[in-house]
């Protein structure tokens, strides 16, 4: 098996686990970084590695895109074209069909997607992808999914959950790198009965892990809480259960207690951008002026490189002048302070204490 669960919380759902990977055991839970073209936004791989980044996720689609399968055939994969490594875990492209700079339309075969760079189009089935993520060499690969947007019409996440599930078996017979495990994709946006059947369906096939997809995409939250339940309800709870694209510290420490294992978002990096700063105290926002002179650290237990030299009236005079470095130094604190969250969750977990932290940390944490 490549995942354990080695400790289990007493009250609530939440477990530590070791997920093995072609390229090292990543304890869980956990969170990933998006590097979507090779380098994080504003950061780089090094940054990612002193702020003691685990894991990340990019994107197959893109990849495909630029550098290209015959490049990375070249490499012999993407840790070797990066230099990263550590494991990796690639999205199939999918999360692209609500992007209309991506997406041009889609059948039972699979995707037409345009090309960001050059406009071209490019045909997408689940076997492509899998071959696509193959080449990549990624620890770990996502199937092609039908992800539809919030707030659409029953009917249209009926045919995604259809869909999703003849096109997760498509993929795992297309799939051939032995090194790479593969994950399903549970669909339904926040219909029980949807989300129940596609958990069933995907617990059937041999997957090495099992994905929560198509949430945090402007559901309310509680309907968004109450289809992470559905999905996990009928999946095994041996398997590691990764909650795509979910980011925020609130909803993060939620999840854990319900059972989810690992997390990625391009929040915590986008909120940086725009001022907005993670304490456990709740989010700060940095462009406002009562910040101009105060001469400390964001949070003065955090680690990241950012508080450890830097007071919030410099970073607050970064921000208000547009500086590129002050997106910089602001996203390095936020992904810091989700992967110490996560630190502090495991550790709360392994003492049978989680459900102590949980409640703890969502009184104090004041959005």
């Amino acid at each position: 098996m490549s995942f354990k669960i080695t400790k289990k919380d007493k009250k609530t759902k939440a477990r530590v686990g070791n997920f093995k990977t072609a390229h090292g055991t990543i304890k869980t839970p956990f969170f990933m970084p998006v590097v979507t073209k090779g380098i994080p936004k504003f950061l780089s791989l090094k940054d990612l590695k002193e702020i003691k980044t685990k894991c990340f996720i990019s994107n197959s689609y893109l990849l495909y895109l630029k550098p290209g399968t015959n490049l990375l055939k070249k490499t012999k994969g993407y840790h070797n074209f990066i230099n990263w490594k550590k494991p990796i875990f690639t999205d199939s492209g999918g999360f692209q069909l609500k992007n209309p700079e991506f997406f041009i339309s889609m059948n039972d075969k699979g995707v037409w997607f345009r090309s960001p760079f050059d406009g071209a189009k490019h045909f997408m089935s689940p076997e492509k992808v899998m071959e696509t993520q193959n080449i990549i060499g990624s620890d770990v690969a996502m199937v092609l999914d039908d992800m539809q947007d919030a707030n659409q019409p029953r009917e249209k996440y009926t045919i995604a959950v259809e869909r999703t599930i003849r096109w997760a078996k498509r993929a795992l017979e297309a799939h051939k790198n032995k090194k790479q495990k593969i994950f399903g994709i549970v669909q339904g946006g926040v219909h029980k009965d949807l989300r129940q059947k596609c958990a069933k369906e995907m617990n059937k096939l041999e997957f090495d892990g099992m994905a929560i997809g198509g949430l945090a995409l402007g559901e309310p939250k509680p309907k968004m809480h109450k289809a992470i339940d559905y999905s996990l309800e009928y999946l095994d709870e041996n398997k590691i259960k990764y909650l795509m694209g979910v980011g925020s510290p609130e909803d993060i420490v939620i999840s854990i207690g319900k059972g989810v294992d690992c997390f990625d978002s391009i929040y915590p990096t986008k909120m940086g951008r725009h001022g907005i700063l993670f304490t456990r105290k709740g989010p700060l926002n940095l462009k406002k002026g009562k910040w101009k002179d105060v001469f400390e650290p964001i949070e003065k237990d955090c680690d990241c490189p950012t508080c450890k030299n830097h007071t919030l009236a410099y970073l607050h005079h970064l921000l208000r002048l547009n500086e590129p470095g002050a997106k910089i130094l602001l996203s390095l604190h936020n992904i810091r302070f989700i992967h110490r969250l996560l630190e502090d969750a495991r550790k709360e977990i392994e003492k049978g204490t989680y459900d102590k932290f949980q409640k703890k940390f969502l009184k104090e944490y004041k959005i």
